[in-house]
C-alpha cells in the first residue's frame, strides 16, 4: 500500500505554472505529456521533450491547450492563435513549429494548459472561444455537486484522433464532483484543479472502489487518473477544473460506474 507521499509522487502533478516557465511531464499510460506554460514579457517555445524521440512535438501527437491566465497568444509556425482567458486550441499532428506561448500583458500573463496524446492522423487546428460552448448543467443544491460541463474538443464538436478535453465549473455552494464515480477502461484521464481560492483544497479521491485512497490537491495543481481508478472530489469550497481523457475511445458516457455503497 502506497503512503501518502508515495501517492502525491506517482499521481499528482505540482509546480506546474511557474512564471517565465514551460513545465512539462511525461505520463507512460496512454503516453500523455501534460504541461504549463506561463510567458511574460518573452513568448516561450515548446521544446521536445527527449521521450518522444521526435524531430518536432506535434510529428506524432496532437494536443489540447486552455488559457487559465491573462489574454496570450499561440504561434505555430506563421499562424497565430489569440487566446483569452479559459480560451481553447487544439492542435492536431503535423502542426508546425516553431510553437511559441505569449502574454499580452506581462503584469497580468497567460497561463496556458497543455495536454498530449499521440496521433494517428492529422486534424485541422482550432480555436475554441469560451463563449461558443455550450454548457451542460447537472446535479442539484440539494446534493451539492450542482456543476456546468463545457465540452471543449469531443467528437461531437469536431474530429481529433484521441484527445476529449473540456472545463466543469461547480456552482457556489456545491462542492462534489463527478459522485458517485466511476473507472473507464478503455482510457485514462487527467485533472487540472483550478479557481481554488488560497487556503482551500480540494480532495480528489482515487483508487478501486473497494479500496479508496485521496489526494489533496491546491489550485492549479493536476491529477493522474489511471483507467482502474475512480476519480472524484469535494472541495473546501466551490471550484472548476479541466478534464482530458486519451485512449482506445472518445465515448463520453463510456464508464463503469461505481454506487455509493460500494466504495470502501
Amino acid at each position: 500500500m502506497l503512503s501518502s507521499e508515495q501517492l502525491r509522487t506517482e499521481f499528482l502533478v505540482t509546480d506546474l505554472f511557474t512564471v517565465g516557465e514551460v513545465r512539462m511531464r511525461h505520463w507512460e499510460v496512454d503516453r500523455a505529456v501534460l504541461g504549463g506554460i506561463v510567458p511574460t514579457s518573452s513568448a516561450l517555445e515548446l521544446p521536445v521533450p527527449q521521450e518522444m524521440r521526435a524531430a518536432s512535438f506535434f510529428e506524432r501527437r496532437e494536443a489540447g491547450v486552455i488559457n487559465l491566465g491573462g489574454p496570450g497568444r499561440v504561434t505555430a509556425g506563421a499562424t497565430q492563435f489569440d487566446a483569452g482567458p479559459l480560451d481553447g486550441l487544439y492542435l492536431g499532428r503535423g502542426t508546425p513549429g516553431p510553437v511559441t506561448f505569449a502574454s499580452a500583458d506581462p503584469a497580468n500573463p497567460a497561463r496556458f494548459w497543455l495536454l498530449s496524446y499521440p496521433a494517428h492522423a492529422a486534424h485541422p487546428n482550432r480555436l475554441v472561444r469560451r463563449e461558443d460552448v455550450p454548457g451542460d448543467r447537472l446535479g442539484a443544491s440539494a446534493s451539492a455537486n450542482a456543476r456546468t460541463i463545457y465540452k471543449y474538443f469531443h467528437p461531437g464538436a469536431f474530429p481529433t484522433c484521441q484527445l476529449v478535453m473540456g472545463v466543469t465549473k461547480l456552482e457556489p455552494g456545491s462542492v462534489w464532483n463527478t459522485m458517485p464515480p466511476h473507472t473507464h477502461l478503455r482510457r485514462s484521464e487527467i485533472y487540472c484543479y483550478f479557481d481554488v481560492p488560497d487556503n482551500q483544497a480540494v480532495f480528489h479521491f482515487m483508487g478501486l472502489p473497494q479500496e479508496t485512497r485521496h489526494l489533496v490537491v491546491r489550485n492549479c495543481e493536476a491529477v493522474l487518473s489511471p483507467p482502474w481508478s475512480i476519480h472524484c472530489g469535494v472541495g473546501t469550497t466551490a471550484y472548476s477544473f479541466i478534464w482530458a481523457m486519451g485512449g482506445e475511445n472518445q465515448e463520453f458516457t463510456d464508464m463503469d460506474p461505481a454506487p455509493v455503497n460500494s466504495l470502501i
